[in-house]
């Protein structure tokens, strides 16, 4: 018999070394999630994925799973928590998402509709950002990076290139390219990299390949994140 644990009072079955997160997404039960991507070795940072475990908040994409586990995931207590962490990464970049090429394909615009954000709720920093268009193929837009470390793990893990870091700290904190210019145009980043694919919003796009599905025929333009995850996603993905 397959060992099990409870999320919201639904037995879901896990295998030795799976995380709540990967017994989860296995079972297509959504956890709000954007730092965490299955491919890579968890992070734990963005804390959107914090549940309840036996009335303790933990880390889901981190903590193993084990048997009985009791697990609290879409109460509202949790996701005023997570809905007041999407409203300050919101504030805290220049996410317009109406002229984004992202839209509809976005995971934080996503998540923010799922968690019923309908507006911003803290002012606005509009911190100053470099926009970096010197790569032929690649777009990297630091107004819309929510420093989840996906491009950086990518290209560490996936492409050996070690391209990205993060550095400074607090609202100074940033994506750099790790070339003599510090321009990705100089790095040895190529559009065929994993880390060109990974980003869950905006940062880093493609050029030349703008609106190649358009708004309205996207991920998540129809059905609420939640539900794509329960399904299983069709059409384009980040």
């Amino acid at each position: 018999m397959s060992k099990t644990i409870s999320i919201d009072g639904v037995n879901i079955p896990f295998a030795d070394g799976q995380t709540i997160m990967d017994a989860a997404l296995v079972a297509k039960v959504y956890i709000p999630h954007l730092c965490h991507n299955p491919e890579f070795k968890p992070h734990g940072s963005c804390k959107l994925c914090t549940v309840n475990v036996n009335g303790r908040p933990v880390s889901s994409c981190t903590l193993p799973a084990s048997e009985g586990m009791e697990v609290e995931n879409m109460t509202e207590a949790l996701n005023n928590e997570r809905r007041a962490i999407v409203q300050m990464l919101f504030v805290e970049g220049n996410h317009l998402c109406p002229t984004c090429e992202k839209s509809g394909n976005c995971q934080l615009q996503a998540v923010a509709y799922c968690l019923g954000m309908m507006s911003p709720r803290y002012n606005h920093f509009y911190p100053p950002r470099e926009v970096d268009a010197s790569h032929p193929d690649v777009f990297l837009d630091r107004n819309r990076c929510i420093l989840c470390e996906l491009c950086l793990r990518a290209s560490r893990d996936v492409d050996g290139k070690n391209v990205f870091a993060l550095s400074g700290r607090g609202i100074g904190s940033r994506l750099v390219v790790n070339s003599a210019s510090g321009r990705l145009g100089d790095s040895t980043f190529a559009v065929t990299d994993r880390a060109a694919q990974v980003c869950p919003t905006g940062a880093i796009l493609i050029k030349r390949q703008g609106f190649s599905v358009p708004i309205g025929r996207r991920i998540y333009d129809h059905k609420p994140i939640c539900q794509v995850e329960s399904e299983g996603k069709e059409g384009e993905h980040e």
